[in-house]
């Protein structure tokens, strides 16, 4: 018979993946989450809406909620009690290999796939675009600034516009963190025993909703009904599955982070290469739209194809081969 070494004080505790559901914390989760979304939108609904000058200082805010929720879950809850970094993803930061090949991916597949969805919806008509006059961001121009303030070339203000979208992809990951943590950080980890793909897609329909109070004020899509929060809901579960799974299979937080800052910063392509006339309608062609959803697909079916959807662990927890990413739960 032999017996185990002593427990060497100096080693980190090693968070495993939870191997059920804990409902509760769950539940105490997304009513903190959307509830201190509502609390903090009151001033929009009481007030002025999206027209408020509040709006400004309010949606940053407001997409820090879900990382107060993680905190109060984490700590008052104590889920998890141990390896809390380890339990978000923000810790360790190894393989470094693996790590920067996912942070590139981060960065780089939300814009190709919103440049995909642009060219495509223009491709069949469901946008009319304009690559060389870029005439509907000229009008935009022209109407915010004074009346005879001479403006410089349109092509060279573009070609500043698409160079600064990595740049501006790094400075929105700094409140695209705030979300993060709740989403892909605490609460996709802890969904983990349904299954990867209930817990991509759980994950991504709170997200969704939990965007309810700005998105019934007419915020992104302009359809301040039931409508608007579906077509999000239908966008959030779609970059919900492209996000989830740079959190998984790179077993970190911050390639979804910097995905997620990818996404905001080049949210608005769009808008920037139309035709001057009919504004696009931005719950099809827009980077949450219809169209993105097909893209997204095209993409997930991709990475399937190619053997990548399957899950990771950080170098110093791995004790077994990753389960694929496939059914079951992550083992």
């Amino acid at each position: 018979m032999t017996t185990a070494p002593p427990a060497d004080p100096r080693t980190p505790a090693v968070a495993t993946p939870p191997t059920r559901v804990a409902w509760r914390d769950v539940i105490a989760f997304i009513l903190l989450a959307c509830g201190l979304a509502w609390l903090v939108t009151v001033p929009l609904w009481l007030g002025e809406g999206l027209a408020s000058p509040l709006t400004g200082l309010l949606l940053p805010v407001m997409m820090f909620t879900p990382a107060v929720a993680t905190l109060i879950v984490m700590f008052a809850f104590r889920a998890p009690a141990t390896g809390r970094l380890r339990h978000v993803g923000m810790w360790p930061l190894r393989p470094v290999g693996r790590f920067l090949l996912f942070m590139a991916l981060g960065l780089v597949l939300p814009i190709v796939v919103v440049i995909a969805t642009v060219l495509l919806a223009g491709a069949v008509g469901l946008v009319r675009l304009d690559l060389v006059e870029f005439s509907a961001f000229a009008d935009q121009l022209a109407a915010a600034a004074p009346a005879g303030t001479p403006l410089p070339p349109i092509g060279l203000l573009v070609a500043i516009q698409l160079a600064m979208i990595p740049v501006a992809a790094i400075i929105n990951s700094a409140l695209a963190f705030g979300e993060e943590l709740g989403w892909r950080g605490w609460l996709q980890t802890a969904l983990l025993p349904l299954g990867p793909w209930p817990a991509l897609l759980i994950t991504g329909a709170v997200w969704g909703l939990w965007h309810a109070p700005i998105i019934l004020l007419g915020y992104n899509f302009a359809r301040p009904d039931i409508t608007g929060v579906l077509f999000m809901v239908g966008g959030c579960l779609a970059w919900g599955v492209l996000l989830g799974w740079l959190r998984l299979r790179s077993a970190s937080l911050w390639p979804a982070v910097l995905a997620h800052g990818s996404l905001n910063a080049v949210g608005g392509l769009v808008l920037l290469l139309a035709a001057s006339g009919a504004a696009p309608d931005l719950a099809i062609v827009g980077a949450l739209g219809v169209v993105a959803w097909g893209v997204l697909a095209v993409v997930v079916v991709a990475i399937v194809l190619l053997r990548q959807f399957r899950a990771g662990m950080p170098a110093p927890a791995r004790v077994a081969v990753a389960a694929p990413f496939s059914g079951g739960g992550v083992r």
